[in-house]
């Protein structure tokens, strides 16, 4: 039997994540994709790091951030009076920062690709940087957020050990699939887990194909705009 509540859950935390990445993401990948200061290698540092260190050790930090004596937990306690470790917005707060890579490199790799010349025509013509941004750089750099948004749903609906360690296993609230997959294969249970496991690999061959199949998207229409 499918735990379509684990499901769900993770298609919601997947979401919301690349809904958020989009919206932070960005920024930071064109500051990296543009800026010059000696300190970006720094900073792109840091937003790779995701990649390189174990999941565990990750969850870890977090945890104790979130937790009740963490500066992260403490914050949310105080704004709100609930606890941030071993609840969905403490997963989504591991989510934002475990995917990170996946959406700010390959927006930064499109937002450099896009010529500085078309950027100084419109800044000499009038337009604001903001203005630029929308009207240039996002149609131009289509294909790469659109890759990074892809890749941040795929890489969220699958994780496990952060969202383990900052989550656990709160059936309805943190519950994910790969935990119950984990849970049902533990149990030796492996139908269920092989039914459940199955949404989860068709949903994630259906992203990849939309990105491959997309990936050369570019939005002209904004450039010809007054």
């Amino acid at each position: 039997m499918i735990d379509w509540q684990a499901v769900w859950l993770s298609v919601r935390l997947a979401t919301t994540t690349t809904v958020v990445l989009l919206v932070v993401g960005m920024p930071i990948a064109y500051w990296i994709a543009r800026s010059r200061r000696p300190w970006r290698p720094l900073v792109e540092a840091v937003v790779a790091l995701p990649l390189v260190l174990p999941p565990t050790v990750l969850g870890f930090y977090l945890l104790v951030a979130m937790g009740p004596n963490g500066p992260l937990g403490a914050l949310w306690a105080g704004a709100t009076g609930g606890r941030l470790a071993f609840s969905f917005e403490g997963l989504l707060v591991a989510s934002v920062i475990y995917s990170l890579p996946f959406a700010v490199q390959p927006f930064s790799v499109a937002f450099a690709a896009v010529d500085r010349s078309l950027l100084e025509t419109s800044w000499t013509l009038g337009r604001s940087g903001p203005a630029t941004f929308l009207r240039i750089v996002v149609p131009l750099s289509a294909g790469g957020i659109l890759t990074g948004m892809v890749l941040t749903f795929a890489h969220t609906l699958g994780e496990f050990g952060v969202v383990l360690m900052v989550g656990g296993n709160i059936p309805g609230e943190t519950r994910t699939v790969s935990i119950a997959i984990y849970d049902r294969v533990q149990a030796l249970d492996y139908a269920g887990a092989a039914a459940t496991a199955l949404p989860l690999l068709v949903v994630s061959f259906a992203v990849l194909a939309v990105t491959y199949a997309l990936r050369g998207l570019t939005v002209v229409p904004w450039l010809t705009r007054r």
